[in-house]
């Protein structure tokens, strides 16, 4: 009875760290990374930044017909647009390449609890507030991570 309580146990144990591992490896979509306790999944992170947010809009700069300069995607620009009435708007979006400055728990927090900066403030509009899940902002700090 207890060798055959040790041999399920190690079957077990032995499948659990084959399913830990299998999460930590590169998925063939983009990969996977740790982040703030989860793991980050590169390929829907990116999905969420370029076709959700499409963050690159404002945190890009532009040539002077108004396309997207590929080569410095993400590396901060003067805000495309403003609206015609008074505003207290953002005049430049900083660089999100790589989320310099941001640790996992200021990125979390960013894109869970609604634009707030690292030092705690609201962050100006345009920026949307944002109450992505945990495991979404996990996904999109992994891809902008992946672009450094």
């Amino acid at each position: 009875m207890r060798i055959s309580l040790l041999v399920v146990s190690l079957v077990l144990l032995s499948a659990l760290l084959t399913m830990s591992l299998a999460q930590s490896q590169p998925s063939a979509k983009g990969g996977r990374a740790p982040v703030a306790g989860l793991m980050g999944d590169v390929a829907h992170g990116r999905y969420l930044v370029e076709q959700v947010a499409m963050c690159f809009e404002c945190h890009s700069p532009r040539d002077g017909r108004g396309n997207i300069i590929e080569s410095q995607r993400y590396l901060g620009a003067p805000i495309p647009f403003s609206p015609p009435w008074p505003n207290d708007w953002a005049l430049i979006a900083p660089r999100n390449r790589g989320l310099p400055d941001y640790d996992d728990a200021a990125a979390m927090r960013l894109l869970t609890q609604g634009a707030i900066a690292r030092d705690g403030r609201q962050l100006k509009s345009p920026m949307p507030k944002f109450h992505m899940t945990p495991q979404d902002a996990a996904d999109v700090i992994a891809f902008m991570r992946s672009l450094e």
